[in-house]
């Protein structure tokens, strides 16, 4: 259901967008929608995760930017720089508080040695500073439109295949086991 209301922002987003052809009109929309989405979360768990304050926070300073100023550069940039601020997060929080924030936050779900998680940590890191940097070549190299585009589908593109490197390496290393088919489960069962 989180991830149905974290999605919700950007999609309308997009629909605006490629409905009107207006960036500031779809701006402020995608800021209502984030206005929601807090409020739902809020609703929902009687708190708002730091990670929606995040995206928050970054999404009224430069949505209302790009409404001030009228230069739609200020929204295209607001992917960066919310991926850049999770990507220090993770390290500042391995190297600084030499507490894994990835640990902290999946630990009771998963037991993991502690390089595990460091190394998790490193690559969810390089993840979101790549995204934030394949965003800035997408917003100066291509149209609004393709940005639009690549917003909608290449942050959705670049999460899951993160998740399945994730996985590959935690299924790889041994630390998590791979689900057993029902065919296996019932041929032991006999």
């Amino acid at each position: 259901m989180r991830q149905f209301i974290e999605f919700i922002p950007i999609a309308v987003f997009v629909a605006v967008y490629f409905t009107t052809r207006d960036i500031y009109l779809a701006t402020a929309v995608l800021m209502a929608g984030v206005c929601v989405q807090v409020g739902l979360e809020y609703g929902m768990d009687h708190y708002v995760r730091k990670q929606t304050q995040v995206v928050f926070y970054v999404a009224m300073i430069f949505g209302g930017m790009t409404l001030a100023f009228q230069d739609d550069l200020f929204i295209k940039w607001k992917p960066t720089i919310v991926n850049w601020v999770f990507c220090a997060t993770l390290l500042l929080s391995q190297f600084v508080s030499k507490d894994n924030l990835l640990k902290k936050l999946l630990g009771e779900h998963i037991t993991l040695p502690d390089h595990v998680w460091r190394n998790l940590a490193y690559g969810w890191s390089f993840g979101f500073f790549l995204a934030g940097a394949l965003n800035l070549v997408v917003a100066y190299g291509f149209s609004t439109d393709f940005w639009v585009t690549y917003k909608l589908v290449g942050g959705i593109a670049i999460t899951l295949t993160y998740m399945i490197i994730t996985m590959t390496y935690l299924i790889k290393g041994g630390y998590i086991e791979e689900e057993e088919s029902d065919d296996t489960v019932e041929s032991t069962a006999d």
